[in-house]
């Protein structure tokens, strides 16, 4: 920040010698002192000539009176004058003031003197004069002291000179009486400089007051400013004193207000001026570029009040004259603005991938920034992201969006209605016979053509209609686009609707809907706002179509994967099963789950997630649910389930066929567990998924230590499986990482969370959902975009009564006492009418187990939502079913059973291998087939 110079653009600073009051101030100190000077010496000579002047009068009256005096004659006469005039003289002297008077006889020889030493020496000088009778006074030097003195000759009665008289002053007493009054002299000098030193200092202070301390360059510089201000700026000063009269108006005020030559002075309510410059000035106000007429002028004012910082109270006022600047302003202004709305238009429309949020997004950049109301119609096909029709008369109209400015609702139909009215005839320019917009709802048309709504028709008009743009600046001149609805067209009048723009919305040569625009509050549509508005719709159009595009992707994105995705849970009486799925908010994912019934009355409960959002995800979720399907049909424990499906994920990876875009499907996840009812152990194995969640009959929870697996395809160690025993009415939870993981929480206290909604007792697995996501979904934000499956199993134990086991001997003579058992219990079970084809298959299962097997074999019967037949033995020696020829003697075995049964097939176990056989409990076949 720079400081201002002492004595300078500060009023009552101090003097500075470059200023002009300080150069005045030091000019005037040195006269005055110089005067003051002059003056104390002419004292001092006028006071010395003073004493020598009474010096001399003294010295001849005390002389001349002496040489009167007739005594001193005789004294002269006599024998012994010395003795007669010394102690006259002395007297005379001391009466008369002086410092000496001496009698001299005509020779000059002093007969008497106040130095007694002096008497009869002669006195020196040339007494002449004296001796010729005349008085005289002159300044003496010489012997004994340089004096003043007069000399008066001595005369006898008859007139003869017989001495003389002289009287003095030494210049010495002169000298000494000069010296005391010489400080009387000087004080009075040191007064009057003094005083004139003030005076001066005062006119100073209020000169450098007056000239804010400027020095003469700068008085010059602010003189030749002064000049140019009053005769060459192009532009009009005005400045005002505090009681709002003119003090200084420059030419080109002059010009500007046609001032009258004795302008200043007046006060400004003399001058004549325009009203509204006249009270702008008259109101001392400040003011920034308003504009104001004067006669065909258009001036824009400047106006700022003076007196703020303690000088006088007034205000300056500036005056540009903008007449020929005005319409460019105009035009710039316009741009400006059309260049902001686009700007705005750029950054809010489009922000979302809605077809009906883009439109609203229309609106909301056009109200009220370029229209006092909008509205946008959309074909139905559109809004439900289809191509539209190559005849848009053919869709429907329905509007989606409607904003407005002010309190009171616009004469408009509402949004979601089906805008009605005859479509148009043809687009035509304003021509005084409508428009086209949306006066089908009171003006939501525009005009019509030939008495025909233009904007609110159920079918929209052709494509032709929706192809042009429509400005009607005038709605009140029209009359023809009442006529589809005259109260409603009354209405929008009334409100003070005047104007129109109706743009299509056409995006790739197709029509997809129209927005309108509507003024009231501001001057009409001109044919540059026209243009504003297509290139706003036009912006616009692309993202609606972008939206359309990317909602009937989403759409068949969705169709798929819903597709993949189970339709509903299958019947199985191992487990009470629920679940539920959230898709991702932005695309679909690839989150899955399953229910597999497998042989055994046992259940396969799966879900899985690849990573990743799109088609590609969803794509590659259904091949792993299939691939899942397909070797769960394989009766394989969890770990080698998974062990395949890692090998699968790792050839998709690999293929050469797949396209360089295609991505990876490393980071897909999978939990499988098998739960068998008959015994109540749950086996698992997981591929870097999240844990299950157990809970206990007695509401206790638990998460479940799962193997900690890499995810598939990653080409890992073998996969580890977890073994325990459940209790009945144990509740499994398996979820994706959607649900548990957010980025405002940490990942255990999510799971304590699952934990604590799962803790409840009494509820089934449809409850327990609904709790689980009423405690989970509240923490999930805008970011956490993830779809969730969660899948819920509530365990069931068959009972023991419907299970029958046999162990049987390693003798071919065993196979009837078994058969016979296994049909006794099968009556017990009342399945008689399956009795005949389960001792069949039991037949042909245990014979081969002992024929081929290895002890110990062992029979077991499940009855549950159907027969299950197993036999078990210690070999892993696989049966494989073949066709026997005519001669062959052997080989028809599980060509019969598979012919008998429902579903057969081998499942592997750590003691050997169980063959299976399932039967319908709706009876038996009708015949046997031959082998």
């Amino acid at each position: 920040m720079t400081q201002k110079r002492p004595g300078v653009g500060e009023r009552g600073s101090r003097l500075a010698v470059r200023s002009v009051a300080g150069q005045v101030f030091v000019l005037q100190l040195a006269i005055v002192l110089l005067l003051v000077l002059a003056a104390a010496a002419g004292l001092a000579w006028q006071a010395r000539l003073a004493d020598v002047r009474s010096a001399r009068e003294r010295s001849r009256a005390c002389a001349a009176t002496l040489a009167l005096a007739p005594s001193t004659a005789a004294a002269l006469r006599s024998s012994s004058p010395t003795g007669k005039l010394q102690p006259v003289s002395v007297r005379a002297g001391r009466e008369c003031g002086i410092d000496f008077v001496a009698v001299l006889d005509r020779e000059g020889v002093r007969v008497s003197d106040p130095l007694p030493r002096l008497i009869g020496k002669r006195a020196t000088g040339d007494f002449s004069r004296a001796l010729a009778g005349q008085s005289y006074t002159e300044q003496f030097e010489g012997q004994p002291k340089d004096s003043v003195r007069a000399v008066a000759p001595v005369q006898d009665p008859d007139g003869r000179v017989t001495g003389l008289v002289t009287a003095g002053v030494d210049l010495a007493t002169v000298s000494a009486k000069l010296d005391r009054e010489l400080p009387w002299v000087g004080a009075g000098a040191a007064g009057a400089l003094l005083l004139a030193t003030l005076g001066a200092g005062l006119v100073s202070r209020r000169l450098n007051r007056q000239t804010r301390g400027l020095g003469p360059a700068e008085v010059t510089r602010m003189y030749e400013h002064h000049d140019a201000v009053l005769h060459a700026v192009r532009e009009g000063v005005l400045v005002l004193d505090g009681d709002r009269r003119l003090v200084l108006a420059n030419d080109e005020a002059h010009r500007l207000l046609r001032l009258p030559d004795h302008a200043q002075g007046q006060q400004t309510d003399d001058l004549r001026l325009e009203p509204g410059i006249a009270g702008l000035l008259s109101s001392g106000r400040s003011a920034s570029d308003e504009v104001y007429a004067v006669g065909d002028r258009m001036l824009a004012v400047n106006q700022r009040p003076t007196g703020s910082d303690g000088g006088p109270a007034g205000s300056v006022t500036t005056l540009r004259d903008t007449t020929e600047l005005r319409e460019v302003a105009g035009q710039a202004q316009v741009a400006a603005q059309r260049l902001e709305l686009l700007y705005t238009a750029g950054l809010r429309i489009g922000t979302t991938l809605d077809v009906v949020r883009t439109a609203e997004e229309l609106t909301e950049v056009a109200v009220p920034r370029f229209a006092d109301a909008a509205t946008v119609d959309l074909l139905e096909p559109v809004i439900g992201g289809q191509e539209p029709l190559p005849g848009p008369s053919a869709a429907a109209v329905r509007r989606v969006a409607l904003r407005f400015e002010g309190g009171a609702v616009p004469p408009l139909q509402p949004v979601d209605s089906s805008p009605s009215g005859p479509p148009l005839s043809g687009p035509r320019r304003a021509d005084g016979n409508g428009g086209d917009g949306d006066a089908g709802d009171g003006g939501d048309s525009g005009d019509s053509r030939d008495g025909r709504d233009s904007g609110d028709a159920g079918d929209a008009g052709d494509a032709a209609d929706l192809a042009e743009s429509v400005l009607e600046p005038d709605l009140a001149a029209a009359t023809d686009w009442r006529a589809a609805d005259p109260e409603r067209a009354e209405r929008m009048l009334r409100e003070g609707y005047h104007s129109l723009i109706m743009v299509p919305l056409r995006a790739r040569g197709t029509v997809l809907g129209r927005a309108c625009f509507w003024r009231r509050g501001r001057r009409a549509f001109q044919a540059e706002d026209l243009a504003s508005a297509e290139e706003l719709v036009t912006r616009t159009a692309v993202c609606v179509d972008n939206a359309r595009r990317y909602a009937r992707e989403h759409g068949l994105a969705v169709t798929l994967q819903r597709s993949l995705l189970p339709g509903g849970l299958p019947e199985q009486n191992a487990v009470s099963a629920a679940y539920r799925y959230l898709p991702a908010r932005a695309g679909v994912g690839g989150d899955w789950f399953d229910v597999i019934p497998l042989p055994g009355a046992r259940v396969a409960l799966v879900v899985g997630d690849v990573v990743g959002h799109g088609l590609h995800a969803a794509a590659t979720m259904g091949r792993l649910r299939t691939a899942v399907h397909n070797f769960s049909s394989l009766d394989l424990p969890p770990e080698e389930l998974l062990a395949h499906l890692d090998e699968l994920v790792t050839r998709i990876d690999q293929d050469p066929t797949l396209s360089p875009d295609t991505a990876a499907v490393t980071g897909a996840t999978v939990l499988y567990a098998i739960y068998d009812p008959a015994s109540g152990r749950c086996q698992f194995s997981g591929a870097g998924h999240p844990p299950p969640v157990l809970a206990y009959p007695d509401g206790t929870t638990a998460v479940l230590d799962a193997p900690e697996n890499l995810p598939l395809g990653l080409g890992t160690s073998p996969f580890e499986t977890r073994t325990l025993t459940l209790p009945e009415g144990s509740r499994l939870a398996l979820y994706t990482n959607g649900l548990v993981q957010v980025r405002s929480r940490d990942l255990d206290e999510r799971l304590e969370m699952l934990r604590t909604a799962l803790s409840g007792t009494g509820q089934g697995p449809e409850e327990t959902c609904g709790a689980v996501l009423e405690a989970m979904l509240p923490d999930r934000t805008g970011e956490d975009r993830d779809d969730i499956a969660l899948l819920v199993a509530e365990t069931r134990l068959l009972p023991s009564s419907r299970i029958a086991r046999w162990e049987v001997p390693s003798d071919p003579e065993a196979v009837a006492p078994v058969r016979a058992a296994c049909a006794a219990r099968l009556v017990e079970w009342g399945l008689e009418e399956a009795a005949f084809t389960a001792e069949l298959i039991l037949s042909e299962l245990i014979t081969n187990a002992i024929r081929y097997g290895a002890p110990p074999v062992t029979v077991r019967l499940l009855c549950d939502r159907c027969l299950t037949c197993e036999v078990s033995d210690s070999s892993s020696t696989a049966p494989h079913l073949r066709r026997a020829t005519t001669v062959d003697e052997g080989g028809r075995g599980l060509f019969l059973i598979a012919q008998l049964a429902q579903h057969w097939g081998t499942r592997y176990t750590a003691e050997g291998k169980t063959i299976w056989a399932e039967l319908s409990l709706d009876g038996a076949p009708s015949e046997v087939p031959l082998v």
